[in-house]
């Protein structure tokens, strides 16, 4: 169940709208980075969560908070749109907002929702679930977080530094600080499962059941000779402990596929069976 008393977790204020930046604004409500995908992620994370109920009280109550965001985000769009033209001579004509459509507003606030947010990123393109990343596995989860978190805080920065308004300046400032804040309760929930030692994932299947040679191999796919550049990743114990780092050239180990002959009613020519 969730509750809602009307009020922002945040102050939204703009002093000077511009309905170029509402449109950019879109990209952190629908874009891949935006909060409408990490708000899905936690909620469905916690609402699948099996084992220790703090993790699934945590991704709901961190999923509640990004629906706040999004809140926020929204507002900041219609305040933004707020005085906006309405038409294309009313563009050339008002000086206060001259070339907003020309210049590369979203015409869907003007035509879809009347001076509002939409569901969708910066381009017009609506929002898409196949973002939404909650595999029950909850280290996994934790990792795609951490992304997630990561990516939104860039997204954040590059808006900061978009504007020159100090109500989004303030309000962005807040959300960055956020995102800093949820990079590290990911990362810390990781570290409380055990941090390296808790990889590969899942740690639940036996490395026994994999080819171990090809487990910590670097593999070079080069025919030229080319020498694999020496990394971290190439030599030494590898991350988790448990085995180390080897680079390798890449050979065929198996040849080449042979596909049985098309079935008579496939749909295939006739030159081909």
């Amino acid at each position: 169940m969730f509750y809602q008393d009307g009020k922002l977790q945040y102050r939204v204020r703009v002093e000077r709208p511009n309905p170029i930046f509402a449109r950019a604004l879109q990209q952190a409500i629908g874009g891949v980075e935006g909060e409408i995908r990490v708000m899905m992620q936690y909620l469905f994370q916690g609402w699948g969560a099996r084992g220790p109920k703090k993790y699934r009280d945590m991704l709901i109550n961190t999923g509640t908070e990004e629906i706040g965001h999004i809140e926020m985000l929204a507002t900041a769009v219609a305040l933004n749109l707020e005085g906006a033209p309405l038409s294309m001579q009313e563009d050339v004509a008002n000086d206060g907002v001259a070339g907003a459509v020309l210049g590369g507003m979203n015409l869907r606030h003007i035509l879809s929702t009347g001076l509002g947010a939409t569901p969708e990123n910066c381009n017009g393109v609506p929002f898409n679930a196949s973002h939404v990343y909650a595999s029950g596995n909850l280290m996994a989860d934790m990792y795609a977080n951490v992304t997630a978190e990561a990516t939104g805080r860039v997204l954040a920065t590059r808006l900061y530094g978009m504007t020159d308004d100090p109500g989004m300046k303030d309000m962005l400032s807040f959300l960055i600080a956020r995102d800093t804040m949820h990079q590290q309760q990911w990362l810390a929930v990781i570290e409380e499962l055990g941090g390296s030692a808790g990889l590969p994932i899942p740690n639940s299947f036996p490395q026994s059941g994999e080819k171990n040679e090809f487990s910590y191999a670097y593999l070079g796919h080069h025919k030229d000779g080319t020498t694999i550049p020496s990394g971290r990743w190439t030599q030494g114990p590898s991350y988790d402990g448990k085995g180390q780092f080897e680079p390798m050239i890449s050979e065929p180990l198996g040849g080449e596929p042979e596909l049985a002959r098309p079935r008579p009613d496939s749909g295939a020519q006739s030159e081909q069976m």
